[in-house]
């Protein structure tokens, strides 16, 4: 577009004047272009109007001009500067990062905090993540559907729910879409997804957990739990391939490029001889901690699935194992030492069902409805659900969760 009339719009990111040349460097979701304004060629009126505070949003109209010096391979040489909303406060603190703004800061200014271009480069992986994981599935011929978000009981069994007036009822935000999603594959639906979000009252304040977060889930019909974990493992290095292609200017910025790793399969008792005999001492029936998922991914590899889990440790609908009961066939995936993906295959049973729920000392009567759907011509069938946010975390070489969440809801955090 060498010699060419362009518009073009967005906000100031930096300004650099050295006398007889300023450069405004403007910068929109794609990037940042070089606006040259030369003091010998411009008039009066567009000198004074190239002379803004940063972040700023302005339209430059003006000619391309190669430039192998510039960021971008050219710059733009104004014709006319327009301010089209002078600015009418602060900004809070430095978008460039020259001054580091505290996190707590940054997301009580999380409208300013998306300017940045690490943010930027953060929520542009996570709509790869979500878009690759709807495409993938989609492919491998599921169905995309919606669960509800209010509910009557506890889908998982907690007590960490938040409670909510519903009309002369009391119900609670969706933990999990788990109960709802089993329902459309009894329904014969066969092979559904979801991306949804789901609340836990946990009362923690660390920097793997949100309150609320969002789920990409499925759930397959007439499947083993190895037919789950083959999908699984096939959907995870399919994200992190599309992200590695999509995203690599993306990943420079945030200093995470990685190699997309080959998944290793143990079972939950390798796991727990590998780490005895490494000197983390653990007893059968204990759950991981995120030291141990650590040093699990450091024994055998950054991406890593461990299955048939304690029976006594997973949710109360997973299927005890057939030849050993004391296991279930349950499984989690864990991406550089954290866990950001858990599953299993479910009870069809519906006496193995009932027996599950009484154990956990659940009111059975509570799930009448779940456990009659049983009692009608329930296939087997298996499924998972990923974190998006933590996997996406891991993938930008992020500290916090915070910071892959758009508006983070956190123990302390409903605003913005």
């Amino acid at each position: 577009m060498e010699g060419k009339e362009v518009v073009l719009a967005g906000w100031v990111h930096e300004i650099r004047d050295i006398g007889k040349i300023i450069f405004i460097q403007l910068r929109d979701h794609s990037g940042i272009v070089q606006v040259t304004v030369k003091m010998g060629e411009a008039s009066q009126a567009l000198i004074e109007a190239s002379k803004l505070p940063k972040e700023s949003v302005i339209s430059v109209r003006g000619v391309v001009k190669a430039n192998p010096q510039a960021h971008a391979g050219f710059e733009i040489i104004p014709k006319e500067i327009r301010n089209i909303n002078p600015l009418a406060s602060m900004i809070p603190f430095e978008v460039t990062g020259k001054v580091p703004a505290e996190i707590d800061v940054r997301l009580d200014y999380r409208h300013i905090d998306l300017r940045r271009l690490e943010t930027t480069a953060v929520f542009n992986v996570v709509s790869t993540v979500l878009g690759s994981f709807r495409k993938i599935v989609s492919k491998e011929g599921f169905q995309e559907i919606r669960t509800p978000g209010i509910v009557e009981e506890a889908t998982e069994g907690g007590t960490d729910l938040f409670q909510l007036q519903y009309f002369e009822k009391k119900a609670y935000l969706a933990q999990s879409p788990q109960l709802y999603k089993q329902l459309a594959v009894i329904g014969g639906m066969d092979r559904v997804f979801m991306i949804m979000p789901v609340y836990r009252a946990e009362k923690h304040n660390t920097i793997y957990h949100l309150n609320e977060s969002t789920q990409m889930d499925i759930e397959m019909g007439f499947a083993t739990p190895d037919d789950a974990i083959m999908l699984l493992k096939k959907v995870v290095v399919g994200i992190l391939k599309d992200v590695a292609k999509a995203n690599a200017q993306d990943l420079k910025t945030l200093d995470a490029q990685f190699v997309v790793p080959k998944p290793r399969v143990i079972t939950y008792k390798q796991a727990l001889s590998k780490l005895n005999a490494n000197g983390i001492k653990m007893e059968f029936g204990e759950d991981f901690t995120r030291e141990h998922e650590a040093r699990l991914c450091e024994l055998y590899g950054e991406l890593l699935v461990v299955k048939e889990y304690p029976t006594a440790v997973r949710a109360f609908y997973s299927m005890p194992n057939e030849k050993d009961p004391e296991v279930s066939n349950s499984y989690d995936l864990i991406y550089k030492g954290i866990e950001i993906s858990s599953g299993a295959q479910r009870i069809h049973d519906p006496a193995i069902l009932v027996d599950a729920i009484r154990k956990r000392g659940l009111d059975e009567n509570a799930f009448s409805f779940y456990i009659n759907a049983f009692k009608q011509g329930a296939p087997p069938h298996a499924g998972w659900s990923i974190g998006a946010e933590r996997f996406a975390m891991k993938i930008t070489n992020r500290q916090n969760i915070r910071e892959c969440a758009l508006f983070p809801r956190d123990r302390d955090r409903v605003r913005p």
